[in-house]
């Protein structure tokens, strides 16, 4: 009786193949991370791009740094970094519509990119400031450091503006809204099953 050989994984193979499980529980812990979502607005060489961006947050308070991590070979962070200046745009529940739209690879370019939203010019960046929303921030341009498959648009903030409503967040892959409910200060320390007051 004749058998077919089989070549015997190497030491390399079997720590891909055992780590599979551990790559599949990694995701899924990402996708526990509630963020707010953002889209992020530029305008270079009388050039404005917009594109959406579900993780953004705060890199240092004093001075008051914003993170926006984007992938690797990004539009936006090209034409942000050639400018020098840059918008948030925090979007509240009421404009998932306009997150969609500005994550479609398949929108228009240039002016048109903005034809069915209504917007400001920024005094500031000269970018889209988009109506409505929960928060605008204008940015300089403080790094763009590429770090593992993204890279980070690192913005100083030089000016803000806030609005009203409940946020827009991403969170397990898709956009959810709500009515956001405060945790009261006191309450079962979960540690201890006690009261807690701090």
């Amino acid at each position: 009786m004749s058998t077919t050989a089989r070549p015997l994984a190497g030491p390399a193979a079997v720590r891909e193949a055992a780590d599979v499980p551990s790559r599949l529980r990694r995701r899924r812990a990402l996708y526990r991370l509630a963020s707010p979502v953002s889209v992020l607005t530029v305008r270079h060489a009388e050039r404005p791009h917009g594109t959406t961006v579900s993780n953004i947050g705060t890199v240092s308070r004093e001075p008051l740094l914003l993170g926006a991590c984007l992938r690797s070979g990004s539009l936006l962070a090209e034409l942000a970094a050639a400018e020098g200046r840059f918008t948030v745009n925090v979007l509240d529940a009421s404009q998932t519509d306009m997150a969609r739209y500005f994550a479609d690879p398949d929108r228009p370019d240039g002016e048109a990119q903005f034809a069915h939203w209504p917007w400001t010019t920024d005094p500031y960046t000269r970018a889209p400031r988009l109506e409505g929303g929960l928060a605008h921030y204008a940015c300089r341009v403080f790094g763009r450091p590429r770090i593992g498959d993204h890279e980070v648009l690192l913005g100083h903030v030089t000016r803000t503006a806030v609005g009203e409503g409940e946020p827009l967040l991403s969170y397990a892959g898709g956009l959810f809204t709500g009515r956001l409910s405060p945790v009261p200060e006191t309450g079962p320390d979960h540690r201890t099953g006690k009261e807690s007051t701090t």
